[in-house]
């Protein structure tokens, strides 16, 4: 199978975009599956605005089902061979549990931006209360399962992992509110606990995602199931409406990622 990846800074859309439309149209030309490298949600939005722009089909996907950090497989018309995406899935754990320090996101990111890789080429990072699992591109797991051996005074051992084997539960937080209405800049406004006109200034400005795309509709009407990222916020999942208070406003769940 035949692959490529995607390296630039995220300092300019045009450039991402073009990127990105370069290399649909060399897997529609050479009828191979080309890879973007993990992009964040920012340059997520950036490929959904260019997306009708494509040569060829794609998929997304970043290693497990709630992934935000996603790869882009771009794929021509004519395919007529398997493939799959190149993602390898790590568990890091602690070679002595009772010596273990308590670490973070950022600890093990810390750790693996000193082996010099390029946080485009990982994927998320979950971490638990012993084991973290990060995922990366296929072709640097070998290099980390080598040299990842210490995150701040903790000496871990990585090995590959299935994300079905994934054991961390996300976190998360039940919480109702009350709205006005099911429109997007209601809800934003009673999850993130700020003004509606605040809410609808976020939304236009590119702040809110839904699923992994950027809504700049203020009218958008939530559903249950809704996976809403405010950038710099948080993540929540709106769940349902409960009925009405006596003044007619609408009850609503939701869970929020802690």
């Amino acid at each position: 199978m035949a692959k490529d990846s995607l390296s630039h800074k995220p300092s300019a859309d045009p450039i991402i975009a073009r990127h990105l439309i370069d290399l649909s149209r060399q897997a529609q030309q050479k009828n191979i599956v080309l890879f973007s490298d993990f992009l964040n949600l920012n340059e997520l939005n950036i490929f959904h605005r260019q997306s009708s722009e494509l040569y060829s089909g794609f998929e997304l996907y970043g290693g497990y089902e709630l992934s935000e950090r996603q790869m882009i497989a771009f794929l021509p018309d004519a395919l007529c061979y398997a493939w799959k995406f190149p993602i390898s899935c790590l568990k890091i754990s602690p070679v002595s549990r009772k010596f273990a320090e308590k670490i973070s996101h950022r600890d093990v990111l810390g750790s693996l931006m000193n082996l010099g890789i390029e946080r485009s080429r990982l994927g998320d990072i979950l971490v638990g209360e012993a084991e973290s699992y990060v995922f990366c591109q296929e072709n640097i797991a070998e290099y980390l399962r080598e040299n990842l051996t210490r995150i701040r005074n903790t000496t871990v051992c990585a090995e590959p992992a299935s994300p079905q084997e994934i054991h961390i539960a996300p976190r998360l937080e039940m919480a109702g509110g009350i709205i006005t209405s099911n429109r997007l800049d209601s809800v934003i406004a009673c999850l993130c606990k700020i003004s509606r006109s605040q809410a609808s200034q976020w939304i236009r400005g590119g702040k809110v995602f839904i699923g992994n795309k950027e809504t700049l509709q203020v009218t958008y009407e939530c559903r249950p199931g809704d996976l809403i990222s405010v950038r710099s916020v948080g993540r929540f999942r709106f769940l349902e409406c409960q009925g009405e208070t006596k003044k007619g406003r609408l009850k609503i769940q939701y869970e929020r990622y802690l």
